[in-house]
């Protein structure tokens, strides 16, 4: 699905990506070498096994990466000029090798440029971690859910549909 133009956001609409991705240990690697990040959280399985955690952890740039990525065939793949700002970014919960990763993302404002050809429009991404059902049984719940494990806002420069090319 392409994304949207400017005019097809809508304030208070929320957009469920239905792309998911389950995050492999490979993803973690590959992403904390890409960027030079040698966290021994993120990398190292005896030093991690030492912290609250027990277990390595998914770099949090990753985790609100992906959940961009999923975010965009919806939002702004093909109708965007320029991604302005990332704003607000929390992890509230962690992320580890094998969990599945969802995303939506909710329309908190929109405003035309001075010149009416794009408009801005301001989305918080919502990443959750879907909770298996062994999860759920240790956490004492019915069935799966899911954890909330990112949350950002994300500021576009959106094309308008007239004005495209």
């Amino acid at each position: 699905m392409a994304g949207k133009y400017y005019e097809e956001f809508e304030v208070g609409e929320t957009i469920v990506h239905e792309k998911r991705r389950t995050v492999s240990e490979r993803d973690n690697q590959t992403f904390c070498d890409m960027t030079m990040n040698q966290q021994p959280l993120h990398l190292d399985a005896e030093f991690a096994a030492e912290t609250q955690f027990g277990e390595r952890l998914v770099n949090g740039i990753y985790t609100m990466a992906l959940a961009t990525g999923l975010s965009i065939p919806d939002t702004t793949d093909g109708t965007i000029v320029a991604n302005l700002s990332y704003d607000d970014v929390e992890h509230p919960n962690p992320v580890f090798h094998g969990d599945t990763i969802r995303a939506e993302s909710t329309v908190l404002d929109k405003r035309e440029t001075s010149d009416g050809e794009r408009g801005v429009v301001t989305m918080r991404v919502d990443a959750y971690k879907l909770d298996g059902e062994d999860d759920a049984a240790a956490e004492g719940k019915a069935d799966g859910g899911e954890t909330l494990v990112c949350t950002f806002e994300r500021t576009v420069l959106s094309l308008k549909r007239e004005h495209a090319e």
